[in-house]
């Protein structure tokens, strides 16, 4: 009974933490504003991409085209996948931030 309650906590505490990683990105406020005004401005055509879930930590496909946010300091991509705007990481292709 005691190693199925360890068992049970190690799997709670990965799963939590692995959540709170794909969570982990900061944005600051300065930052916020520039990405969502350049977004807003800067509108891109949907991409459909059946069987993703958008959600921070969704990886995308290297067949959808990650677009640049041309301010400083933004190192971050945007797309409209599914009809929702996201903040990928180009490195992972992991969405960091959904904007919509």
């Amino acid at each position: 009974m005691r190693k199925q309650l360890l068992t049970a906590t190690t799997l709670a505490f990965i799963a939590g933490s692995s959540m709170a990683m794909a969570q982990a990105v900061v944005i600051e406020p300065q930052q916020q504003t520039v990405i969502k005004e350049y977004v807003t401005k800067h509108k891109v055509k949907t991409v459909d991409v059946p069987n993703v879930k958008i959600a921070v930590g969704a990886a995308l496909p290297e067949t959808v085209e990650l677009h640049t946010i041309d301010a400083p300091n933004v190192t971050y991509r945007y797309v409209n996948v599914n009809g929702t705007t996201v903040l990928v990481d180009p490195g992972t292709r992991k969405v960091v931030r959904v904007l919509d």
